[in-house]
């Protein structure tokens, strides 16, 4: 990477937030954007304007603008793969050739969405999802965060291998009724593909004559689920330049149409689209997701912060600071630049979370007063949809509010224990409502903040090798004659497991 280009940001002085605050009575409009119903607020952050214009001339000695039309006309952005990233074209921006797979990709999984309530497969009430990472995430948090007034099927999204947890997302289900969504990118993934034998054993075992008739499939590689013994009717393909944690505006999201229904999946491409556009053709500091990557590198690159805490201030959100890390943290965790040469700068921090206020007396000790600083993103919604009093969610957000005041204000005490050093930054993030449309805003936002980060970093956001090393050890590991070639300490955990 370049150092010359980063000279001028690295350079810069960064000043307590209080200062900026008392420097500037209009802070809070200068550094406050809206977008797709989402109100965005890194006045807390420790931006100013001359570090704005230090990051927008980074972006422009980085080929942002090139970068960013490459992203969006189906250029090859993979450089690793040699590929497109193909989820905008799912969402109508691309290349002629993605968005025609895309397109065709939709209308597919409409078809089988139409033939599922008609009744081809009989009586539906549930739908086994199963699928890890990518495949399992963002279906998982859509359906959760959209669904609480109740779904139109009981959807179960089943990742883990962990036997229990099967047990767990059957629970409750009637096999004689319940379709399977298997999906997986390869249809190699081990995971899913023990989930989905254990599935159709589950089937076999409650009398459904032909389980493989329950099974839809979802992958880039329709030959493997045909091999592995699904009808090629039920096969869903999605295009090889759809990355798992970006994919759920595919196929993937095919749960998801059943679950909500085709009009609400649709109000989701759209919502996201609307990002899309605003994403490729605004500017500078107007641009929301590459303002947002200005205040990322502020504490990442100037603070040396390692971590980043989200905080969901709403329960239909619990899944997002989930959804973030695999997103975040498998796009941008490289040392690498996509031309393979070290970084030598911090790359993707830590992203970590919960949900507030539980969070508030779990590790907001840390945040306030412990040694590490933490930048802390808050997301709330303005509009409730619970049947309780309104103080429940009215005191939910003035916490939201008053935690960031109290992160940046801080307290003196002659009492150490009591003392609030302050100047700890933050964001929020704050959605007039959650509906189809504007989460799927919000996904996107954070989409192309990743891809933002990894531009000016020089890092390819679109691959993830770094998994695959664990990958193939858990396959040698089960060769007796390969696990002598594994140290000491590992081979005496298998031996006292018994395995």
């Amino acid at each position: 990477m370049d150092k010359a280009d980063w000279a001028p940001v690295d350079g810069h002085e960064v000043q307590r937030l209080s200062e900026l605050f008392a420097d500037d009575a209009a802070r809070v409009e200068r550094f406050s954007l809206m977008l797709g119903g989402i109100s965005f607020d890194w006045s807390k952050m420790p931006l100013d304007e001359a570090l704005v214009g230090k990051f927008e001339a980074l972006a422009e000695a980085r080929g942002f603008a090139a970068k960013r039309e490459a992203l969006f006309s189906g250029g090859v952005v993979n450089p690793s793969e040699g590929r497109s990233a193909g989820h905008v074209a799912e969402r109508g921006s691309g290349s002629a050739q993605d968005n025609e797979l895309a397109a065709a990709g939709h209308h597919r999984m409409r078809a089988l969405v139409d033939a599922i309530e008609a009744g081809a497969f009989g009586d539906v009430t549930g739908v086994l999802h199963i699928g890890i990472g990518g495949s399992a995430l963002g279906p998982d948090l859509v359906i959760d965060a959209l669904g609480h007034d109740g779904t139109r099927y009981d959807v179960r999204v089943l990742s883990n291998i962990d036997g229990q947890a099967f047990e767990d997302a059957v629970s409750g289900l009637d096999p004689a009724t319940t379709l399977v969504a298997a999906v997986s990118k390869t249809f190699t993934t081990i995971e899913t593909l023990t989930n989905v034998g254990a599935a159709l054993a589950w089937l076999a075992d409650a009398g459904v004559e032909d389980p493989f008739g329950r099974v839809i499939a979802i992958t880039a590689a329709p030959e493997a689920a045909v091999a592995f013994g699904v009808d090629s009717t039920r096969v869903l393909p999605f295009s090889q330049s759809v990355g798992g944690r970006y994919s759920l505006w595919s196929t993937v999201g095919f749960s998801i149409a059943l679950a909500l229904g085709w009009p609400a999946f649709e109000e989701l491409l759209e919502g996201a689209a609307e990002v899309d556009r605003h994403f490729r053709f605004s500017e500078g500091r107007a641009n929301v997701p590459l303002m947002a990557a200005f205040a990322d590198l502020t504490v990442s690159q100037l603070l040396g912060c390692e971590t980043r805490a989200v905080f969901a201030y709403d329960e239909r959100l619990r899944l997002l600071p989930s959804y973030l890390q695999q997103l975040e943290m498998e796009s941008n965790g490289k040392s690498v630049t996509a031309e393979g040469a070290p970084v030598n700068r911090r790359t993707a921090p830590v992203t970590w979370g919960g949900v507030g206020t539980d969070a508030q007396h779990a590790v907001f000790q840390l945040l306030h007063q412990g040694t590490a600083v933490v930048p802390v993103e808050f997301v709330a919604v303005i509009e409730n949809e619970d049947g309780q009093d309104e103080t429940h969610h009215r005191q939910l957000l003035l916490n939201a509010f008053a935690q960031g005041a109290a992160l940046m204000m801080g307290r003196d005490s002659d009492d150490g224990a009591r003392a609030y050093p302050g100047n700890r930054p933050s964001a929020t993030i704050l959605l007039d409502r959650l509906d189809p449309r504007t989460l799927s805003a919000l996904l996107a936002f954070y989409e192309h903040r990743t891809f933002a980060n990894a531009v000016l970093l020089g890092i390819n956001p679109f691959d993830q090798y770094g998994v695959e090393l664990g990958k193939e050890m858990a396959r040698a590991i089960e060769d007796p004659a390969e696990r002598e070639k594994f140290d000491p300490s590992t081979r005496a955990l298998i031996e006292r497991a018994g395995l």
